[in-house]
């Protein structure tokens, strides 16, 4: 099963800079959803990658981080 990561940021500039660094870890881009109202950045991921799209995420200083269930 799939779980979706979730993090606020308090700028678009740092959505931005996340997001670029999921890229240049090989996360696929269909893989990852940009909120740019809400400062969001969501990544749809396989329960082995968790701890490192949670680590790539938090590098950024989210305001939030959650993990939910995907639903399919």
């Amino acid at each position: 099963m799939a779980d979706i990561i979730t993090a606020h940021f308090d700028s678009s500039t740092t959505v931005a800079n996340a997001v670029d660094d999921l890229v240049s870890t090989g996360i696929p881009n269909e893989k990852i959803r940009v909120d740019k109202g809400k400062h969001q950045v969501q990544v749809m991921i396989a329960d082995a990658t968790h701890e490192e799209i949670t680590e790539i995420l938090q590098r950024h200083k989210p305001t939030d981080l959650k993990t939910d269930k995907a639903t399919n």
